[in-house]
């Protein structure tokens, strides 16, 4: 019997399906995505992990005193200290105890020794200086009042704050700043197609100021864990959050995407665990102390130790230290479309 004849559809549909090409095999292939994009990810979080716990851990694995600065009075004092603690201390000669003293409430020392009767020594040391720094110079201080025999009285005349019992309060400030002017100069990066250079660096620089005056507030009068002046705090902190931003946003602009994990790695990771604040500055190892007061949360934390504690003694310097790193980030973002128009012009 013969079959029907296919209606017009059916024939249709039988037609375009065996016209229609197959898939290719290697189409899946060519839309695999490439090694790199695999690869730069994971090997950035490998050296951002590793960096990390290699600095905040390996730091303190054994911290040794390095040419700790004491003032030391009584006439035979200094040498004998010096010959019996070697380069662990950096000895300053000073005219008598209220020198000595004035040294060590101007910043300029970490203690005093002096004599205290025919068999006594006596320790005057800043407990603003941190705990590990402190701890050192007793326990280096303490081995030789034992070794000469004589007994060793310890005081603290520049105390922490009630608030600040363990010393960490600069740190964490620092470090919550660093780390919001970071999130700031990131989130700046992708707002080009949005905002001209002129208004990011007004968002920049304004929300810099916020960032400082929320965080002085907080931790001085709202706290009372930073009893540093409020208004130089806030200079202080408006000063990092804008080296902290800035410097985010020239990596992120000129490195792409690899510019971010560097600032990571420059500021919140190196530069925190440098800073001093955990580890004193004098116990880190030489390649530590070296850029410890130069990159932004190590002059940060010095600077709020010293305007809470020692009047502001030596805050001049990381001030300064900070206003270059927002300034000079400042500047090389500005350049960057010049530079970008030259390249231009010589490529046409």
């Amino acid at each position: 019997m013969e079959t029907p004849a296919a209606s017009a559809p059916e024939r249709g549909h039988k037609r375009s399906a065996a016209t229609e090409p197959s898939p290719r095999p290697h189409n899946a292939a060519r839309r695999r995505p490439p090694v790199r994009s695999w690869l730069q990810p994971t090997l950035i979080a490998l050296v951002v992990v590793a960096a990390f716990i290699g600095c905040y851990v390996g730091l303190q694995r054994d911290p040794q005193p390095h040419q700790v600065p004491i003032a030391v009075t009584a006439p035979d004092l200094p040498g004998e200290i010096h010959q019996a603690l070697g380069d662990s201390v950096d000895i300053h000669p000073a005219a008598d105890t209220g020198a000595a003293r004035d040294a060590l409430e101007r910043h300029d020392v970490v203690a005093t020794l002096s004599t205290d009767g025919p068999d006594g020594l006596r320790l005057e040391i800043a407990g603003a200086d941190g705990a590990s720094t402190t701890s050192a110079v007793q326990t280096l201080v303490g081995a030789y009042a034992h070794g000469a025999g004589k007994h060793l009285t310890t005081e603290d005349v520049v105390p922490l704050t009630h608030f600040d019992a363990r010393g960490l309060a600069g740190f964490y400030v620092a470090f919550g700043v660093t780390l919001a002017g970071f999130v700031l100069g990131s989130n700046a990066l992708g707002l080009a197609g949005h905002l001209n250079l002129r208004h990011r660096f007004r968002l920049l620089a304004g929300a810099s100021v916020a960032i400082g005056t929320v965080a002085a507030i907080v931790a001085g009068p709202a706290l009372g864990a930073v009893p540093a002046p409020v208004i130089p705090l806030i200079l202080t902190l408006t000063l990092l959050a804008a080296a902290a931003a800035f410097t985010t946003k020239l990596l992120g602009t000129y490195l792409g995407p690899v510019g971010v994990p560097v600032a990571t790695l420059l500021l919140l990771t190196l530069g925190n665990a440098t800073s001093g604040a955990i580890i004193g500055a004098d116990l880190l190892p030489a390649a530590a102390r070296a850029v410890s007061a130069l990159l932004p949360p190590g002059a940060a934390v010095r600077a709020i130790t010293d305007l809470s504690y020692f009047d502001g003694a030596h805050a001049t310097g990381p001030a300064i230290t900070l206003a270059l790193w927002a300034v000079v980030a400042a500047l090389l973002l500005g350049l960057r479309p010049r530079l970008m128009r030259r390249r231009a012009a010589a490529a046409a």
